[in-house]
């Protein structure tokens, strides 16, 4: 008799259970987490989209191990963030996880290829040769590799940050709104080095993002509203996405608090 066995499930790159996160105290505190469990599974892009004031940015902050958590866990593989005193979470991050931000944060007297291995050079190993010679490749920056950040171009300057954040080899990559302060040409150019460096190197990409376009580019995205997790859409179409937006941003007016009801949100990232 022939005996199958399920096939093993690949454990989430990254995932936060029941996660709240509270600004201020009593009265005036505003929940910008409000119990959220969510998963983001290895070897995949996901993006995660809310209106503003939805909570994606603290979201993506609390799994970062970037901000802690008022409530819940936070966890990258099977470590539990919340467990890590300061230097194992500067430990961790360093080795373990990967940022592209908005702005690009390339240090300027650096070349190009100074900078990709920056994080490899401040944790005093040489990193793997031939992994950081293949995402030069896929970046497409081998002709620039002794240029410095002010002689490239805004897309070649974040396609730089990309590179960076892989290139010590993260079990994921977290990018906030990568694409903000890039035309859309630019902009379409690094989310398909994203999407392609997931497919190409196995490693995982959460990003952050307001655009219906930039996501349509991930392998599923994650809707948070009022801090809470309201929808995910597997194979994101940017029509699809624009429709679900549309479905948060115009509720029916009964739905809609007064303005004496609603906490400001001004200091409460989105």
């Amino acid at each position: 008799m022939t005996v199958t066995t399920a096939p093993t499930k690949t454990p989430p790159a990254a995932r936060v259970v029941d996660a709240v996160k509270v600004y201020g105290s009593g009265d005036t505190g505003v929940r910008a987490l409000d119990g959220v469990s969510v998963d983001f599974p290895a070897g995949r892009f996901t993006a995660i989209m809310g209106p503003s004031g939805s909570g994606k940015s603290t979201l993506m902050h609390c799994a970062a191990g970037l901000d802690t958590l008022t409530e819940g866990a936070s966890y990258i593989g099977d470590t539990d963030l919340g467990s890590l005193d300061d230097r194992r979470l500067t430990l961790l991050r360093r080795d373990r996880v990967g940022f592209v931000f908005q702005a690009f944060n390339l240090v300027p007297t650096l070349t190009v290829e100074e900078n990709i291995r920056l994080p490899l050079d401040l944790a005093g190993g040489r990193g793997d040769p031939e992994w950081i010679d293949a995402l030069i490749d896929v970046v497409g920056l081998r002709d620039r590799l002794r240029h410095r950040p002010a002689e490239l171009s805004g897309g070649q300057q974040q396609r730089v940050a990309v590179a960076r954040a892989f290139a010590g080899r993260p079990d994921v990559v977290f990018a906030d709104e990568p694409t903000g302060n890039l035309d859309s040409r630019s902009g379409g150019e690094v989310l398909g080095l994203l999407g392609r460096t997931v497919r190409r190197t196995a490693r995982t990409v959460v990003m952050v993002t307001h655009d219906p376009v930039a996501a349509a580019h991930a392998d599923e995205v994650v809707f948070l509203a009022d801090g809470r997790l309201v929808d995910r859409m597997e194979n994101p179409t940017a029509d699809r996405v624009l429709d679900r937006m549309k479905a948060f941003e115009l509720p029916s007016q009964t739905d809609v608090p007064s303005r004496a009801e609603t906490p400001s949100r001004t200091e409460v990232p989105s």
